[in-house]
């Protein structure tokens, strides 16, 4: 890859795009970024606690802010949020300035990949009534046609180790 495009990864929660995004940055000696943690930085406190605080459209909307500078700079790395395809102005931002990767996991995988971590406030929510699977279906039904329209290169992450996927999206690069 002689020129160093941007590579955004995009895809829903527990696909892995902030451990591969850390892994693909660090192989081809990119920058490395993650928007919720620009978000929590920049804040000073979790996610979680500015959905408390702001509401999820006062989330998407520092979301977008942060996904517009960042989408700006050349030659990196961005692991963005779950949600982050959910405006518009986000989705136009990815796809306009950089190759967009989106990491596919299966529902169980999600399941399993996000129980223990507390910090997902979709999945956080004091709703007995709705399973972390019924959530997550819900999302994907949403969400999964954002992440086709804008995808360059589609990978499923399920049953591969973050090496793999990055050595797949690697290669993927060297033929565009």
């Amino acid at each position: 890859m002689a020129e160093k495009r941007n590579i955004f990864l995009i895809g829903p929660m527990g696909a892995g795009k902030s451990t591969i995004g850390r892994y693909l940055a660090k192989q081809l000696n990119m920058e490395f970024y993650d928007s919720d943690q620009e978000i929590e930085n920049r804040t000073g406190v979790d996610i979680s606690w500015v959905f408390d605080l702001e509401g999820e459209i006062g989330f998407r909307k520092r979301e977008k802010n942060i996904i517009n500078e960042l989408t700006k700079k050349k030659g990196i790395v961005l692991a963005t949020g779950g949600g982050s395809i959910i405006l518009k102005e986000s989705r136009n931002f990815l796809s306009g300035r950089g190759i967009v990767i989106y990491l596919k996991t299966s529902i169980e995988k999600q399941i399993i990949r996000t129980q223990k971590d507390k910090k997902r406030p979709l999945l956080q929510k004091d709703n007995s009534s709705t399973s972390i699977r019924t959530v997550l279906e819900n999302l994907a039904i949403v969400r999964n046609p954002w992440y086709e329209e804008i995808a360059d290169v589609t990978i499923s992450t399920d049953y591969k180790s973050a090496r793999s996927v990055a050595y797949f999206i690697f290669q993927s690069l060297e033929k565009k």
